[in-house]
């Protein structure tokens, strides 16, 4: 069956994406459903093209061409932001990349489809002043949060993508070091530092963890953990990071992502070099980076008037 040939074909580039890329189960999972939701809209705009005994499958990839993948997009474009056409067109050359690797096809449709232009975004951060209100907000008086105030005074401290705070254990801290392990995208590991703030933060947190719960080693296992004793979700430091936004009365909305542009944000404004910013944030290219030059504009500013002879 073509649906069976079609399917398979997915599960494989999916498989390969995990084993070779080392991408993780959520990625994985976005990838399966950009495609699948390709050839599934194919086959209902085009299954008349097929013969009639395969009509009810998914088309062959050998049958889509570059004119099929712009009708997909006008679909997007009704109810998606560029952001994510970008993405899921970006999932098809990959796709027919890999298919090109395995023999399936011979060339590429989705390469010669533009990808749409993307509008530039300044991140969004919060003043010196404001995260220091909304971390200082947070009295460690209970177990909660103690590890509330170490979440993010860790994120701020770090810099870490909030799916790599969500992972740390116990044992990635290495306290007379002051440094952290980190395992980011593609399961890349990298080496950031914490401050003492956030080390003592996390060190008051796990006192009162031992204290309070018995069973719990203290010495391994997932560093920050539900009520249930679980490993936190990203999901719920987003909601305990927004309820603890709105107690503290901040007027700019701010993410676990913000904490990180905060941080990238505050240390180029002091003077950080944008490389030694690229290797704490874990970005491969120096050009995601530089999205923090253009909250920095006014210290760029000031420094010219200040230094240009000739203004």
């Amino acid at each position: 069956m073509q649906k069976q040939a079609t399917g398979k074909l997915i599960d494989l580039f999916v498989d390969a994406l995990a084993a070779e890329k080392g991408y993780s189960t959520s990625t994985c999972r976005a990838y399966r459903h950009d495609i699948v939701e390709f050839f599934t809209i194919l086959q209902e705009n085009w299954a008349t093209e097929q013969p009639k005994a395969s009509r009810d499958a998914l088309p062959a990839p050998d049958t889509v061409t570059g004119l099929k993948i712009r009708y997909y997009l006008g679909i997007l474009h009704k109810k998606n932001k560029k952001v994510t056409i970008a993405r899921k067109l970006s999932a098809l050359r990959t796709f027919f990349k890999f298919l090109i690797k395995q023999g399936v096809v011979d060339r590429n449709p989705a390469t010669a489809v533009t990808t749409p232009k993307q509008e530039k975004k300044i991140p969004t951060y919060l003043p010196v002043d404001d995260i220091f209100r909304l971390l200082d907000s947070i009295e460690a008086k209970t177990l909660l949060k103690a590890r509330n105030r170490a979440m993010f005074e860790t994120l701020y401290s770090c810099g870490i993508r909030v799916s790599e705070l969500a992972n740390l254990d116990v044992e990635d801290i290495d306290r007379p070091s002051g440094i952290i392990r980190v395992v980011g995208k593609g399961n890349r590991e990298r080496l950031v530092p914490i401050g003492r703030k956030a080390l003592g933060a996390i060190t008051d947190y796990r006192k009162i963890l031992k204290r309070e719960r018995a069973g719990t080693d203290a010495d391994s296992g997932p560093l920050f953990l539900n009520k249930n004793g679980k490993r936190l979700t990203t999901r719920s430091i987003a909601r305990i990071l927004e309820k603890i936004a709105m107690e503290c009365g901040l007027v700019i909305p701010i993410s676990p992502h913000g904490l990180r542009h905060t941080f990238a944000t505050h240390m180029l404004d002091a003077g950080a070099d944008l490389r030694a910013i690229q290797e704490l944030l874990g970005y491969k290219s120096l050009a995601t980076t530089q999205k923090y030059t253009h909250v920095s504009i006014d210290r760029l500013l000031e420094t010219y008037d200040k230094a240009h002879p000739r203004k």
